[in-house]
């Protein structure tokens, strides 16, 4: 491995023009672990935020022990919103053994980008039963915007094992005085059969509000 090569891939990442860092990138993907690993760990401690992102997207391209070790690193000492939730989508790529600390991160962190793309993660996951407990967190979160991210799931979760649980979820938040989480409900029922389904389904269409009685 040539290293003035590395040394001039490590200069593009650091520079400003975006189009040299994802090129600096990509090509850091092909390069062996023992190479890039080090590389990337060295700059994800960096203050540049941006670096640091880069930095840890290069370490999902590298599905290795000491590159988990490094992402799991960043997930207990890094405060920044962009870089854990960089490092949740790099650790999703090493599967199911990232399951567990994706939901401890989503528990550990109120910041709305880190629950908002845990939750996403996991939606793409066959673990019904850490999705509930992740979506039911979701829904006492201040934010509106991660509640609805939790109806989402709860949506996802009526064709999973867990279906009974998470409709009985939604026909007690349908009660909500907000229009804008019934209308999240209402999307979260579209195509669901289940009788109990049908029912709110039919209470909803006649909601004060158009959007949602219309959806």
């Amino acid at each position: 491995m040539n290293q003035n090569r590395l040394e001039l891939l490590e200069l593009k990442l650091r520079t400003q023009a975006l189009n040299e860092r994802k090129a600096a990138l990509d090509e850091l993907a092909s390069f062996p672990a023992e190479v890039a690993v080090p590389l990337f760990q060295k700059l994800a401690q960096e203050k540049d935020v941006v670096l640091c992102r880069f930095a840890v997207m290069g370490l999902g391209n590298h599905r290795t022990d000491a590159s988990f070790q490094v992402l799991q690193q960043i997930l207990e000492h890094n405060q920044d919103g962009n870089v854990l939730s960089e490092a949740a989508n790099s650790l999703f790529e090493f599967g199911d053994v990232a399951i567990p600390l994706l939901q401890q991160l989503f528990k550990r962190s109120d910041n709305w980008l880190v629950r908002q793309t845990v939750i996403s993660l996991l939606m793409e996951t066959n673990n019904p039963e850490v999705l509930l407990a992740v979506a039911i967190q979701s829904l006492e979160d201040e934010t509106q915007s991660i509640q609805q991210a939790g109806i989402q799931a709860l949506g996802h979760l009526l064709k999973s094992s867990l279906k009974n649980q998470a409709l009985v979820l939604l026909i007690e938040l349908a009660q909500d005085s907000d229009w804008q989480n019934r209308w999240q409900i209402a999307i979260a029922l579209q195509g669901c059969e289940d009788p109990q389904a049908q029912q709110l389904i039919a209470k909803l269409q006649q909601d004060e509000h158009f959007r949602v009685a219309l959806q």
